[in-house]
This record gives structure tokens, C-alpha cells and sequence, in this order.
């Protein structure tokens, strides 16, 4: 009997049951019903409901078309994401590089500016230096003493009696001048013009410590104009006279007693 009851129903015949029905008048009639359905009709309705993503199994297991588009959107998010981090990362490197060149032009700036407030500052000094040596200049053109030559920027004095080299040299110092520095052709012309009456002494001397000539203010001899055979062997005794007639230097004992010339330099 329990075998009966748990056998596996036959779903594929037809079924017939009686069922009584009471009507108005309180009668009762029984009528017959036929049930036509069977498994496979059962089977294409749930197949249906399978198929319209009804099933159970649908929900947990997407299909394949589906799964495909997913990974396929995650991917795309995942390299939109990469190059998101990668353009903030190069806009970053970007904007620092342009801040360090901003700052580098501020600092360039300040110092050019820096720079040239000083030269403004030194150009306007070497102006008033330029105005004052104008002006100095205007005043001695005007105030040259009487007895004196003016050639370049000095003073020439020619003096009219006859003196040692020292004593000259001596005369020209209370002049406020010293003997006579040539350093130039242009100059040489001019004092051989100026002495073309008799050999004059001039500021060159022997030297005798360190054994070389030099002019009376310390420098060295380089341009030489001297006579032919001149300086002498015991030249530490024979100071530069000037000229001859060939307008050449020669040489004087420094006890002699010549003419001298004295040069005030004026600027």
C-alpha cells in the first residue's frame, strides 16, 4: 500500500473524476471532467517560462553574451581610469616644470632689475664726474700761468737760465710739476720744437740700483729717441738732455748747468 502511495505518478494520461455540484433548487448533480493535460505539455510550459528568464538557474548563472559585455565594459572602465591616472600624473609634472621656470624668470628679473638700478646709479655718477672734469678743464684752458705752454692735457714751462739737473728738477717741483715725461712721438715733437735752441734737460735719469732708465715719475723707458752712441757706458752719471739738432736725445754730467723743461700734468 505505502508503495502505491509513493509510485511515480503517469502524468502522460488523460484523468477523469466525478465531482457533484448543488444547484439553486438545492439539488445535487454530479458531473464528469476530463483533464487532458499531461507531463509534456507541462514540460514545453516550463520550458517556456525557462526560456523567457523565468528559471531559477537564469538568475544565478547569467548567459554567456552577457558575461562577455561585462568584462568588456570593466575593461574599458579599468583603461579609462589608467589614462585618467596617467594625465593627471603628466599635468602634474607639467605644472611643476612651469612653476620652477616661473620662479627661475622672477629671480632673472629681479636681478636684471637690481643690475640695472646700479648702472643707472654709475652712469649717473661718471655723468657728474664727465660735468666736473668739463668744467676743471674750461678752468685751467683759462687759467694758464703765464710762462707755460699748454700741449694735451699739460702745462710746459722753458725756463731761461741754466741749472744742475737736481736743482732743475728742484724749480720744477716748487712749480708744482716735475721735469719734462715724453711719452710719445707726438710728444717729442713738440719738446724738440720747444728746446730747438739748445740741449734742455728732461725727467730721465740712470737708475744706478736697479740698472735701467726710467722717468722721473717711476715709469719705465719705452719709447727710446736716443742720439746715435747714446746712453753712455757710465750712464748713472749722465741724466737725458734734449735735443740735438737731429732732435735725438743725449746725455749731460749731472753737474752741468743746462736749461730745463717742466711739465704739469693738467687733467
Amino acid at each position: 500500500m505505502s508503495e502505491d502511495i509513493y509510485a511515480k505518478a503517469d502524468m502522460s494520461k488523460k484523468v477523469r473524476y466525478n465531482r457533484t455540484v448543488q444547484e439553486d433548487k438545492g439539488e445535487w448533480e454530479e458531473r464528469t471532467v476530463v483533464i487532458y493535460e499531461s507531463t509534456d505539455v507541462i514540460r514545453d510550459d516550463h520550458t517556456d517560462n525557462w526560456s523567457h528568464g523565468g528559471g531559477p538557474d537564469t538568475e544565478r548563472h547569467p548567459p554567456a553574451v552577457q558575461r562577455k559585455t561585462f568584462r568588456a565594459a570593466a575593461l574599458c572602465l579599468a583603461v579609462l581610469c589608467f589614462l585618467m591616472m596617467t594625465g593627471i600624473i603628466l599635468l602634474s609634472v607639467y605644472f611643476t616644470l612651469l612653476q620652477t621656470r616661473y620662479d627661475q624668470l622672477i629671480n632673472n628679473y629681479s636681478w636684471l632689475q637690481s643690475s640695472y638700478q646700479t648702472l643707472s646709479v654709475n652712469h649717473s655718477q661718471l655723468q657728474d664726474e664727465v660735468k666736473k672734469l668739463k668744467n676743471r678743464i674750461k678752468v685751467v684752458v683759462k687759467s694758464c700761468p703765464h710762462g707755460w705752454t699748454r700741449f694735451g692735457h699739460s702745462w710746459y714751462f722753458k725756463s731761461e737760465e741754466k741749472k744742475t739737473w737736481y736743482d732743475s728738477r728742484d724749480d720744477c717741483q716748487q712749480r708744482g710739476a716735475d721735469l719734462v715725461v715724453i711719452n710719445n712721438d707726438e710728444e717729442q715733437e713738440f719738446v724738440t720744437e720747444l728746446s730747438k735752441d739748445g740741449e734742455f734737460w728732461i725727467g730721465l735719469w740712470y737708475e744706478w740700483t736697479q740698472r735701467e732708465w726710467k722717468w722721473v715719475d717711476g715709469s719705465p723707458l719705452t719709447e727710446k729717441f736716443w742720439a746715435a752712441g747714446q746712453p753712455l757706458h757710465d750712464s748713472e752719471w749722465n741724466p737725458g738732455t734734449c735735443c740735438d739738432q737731429q732732435g735725438k736725445w743725449t746725455q749731460g754730467y749731472y753737474n752741468d748747468n743746462r736749461k730745463w723743461i717742466c711739465e704739469k700734468i693738467i687733467i
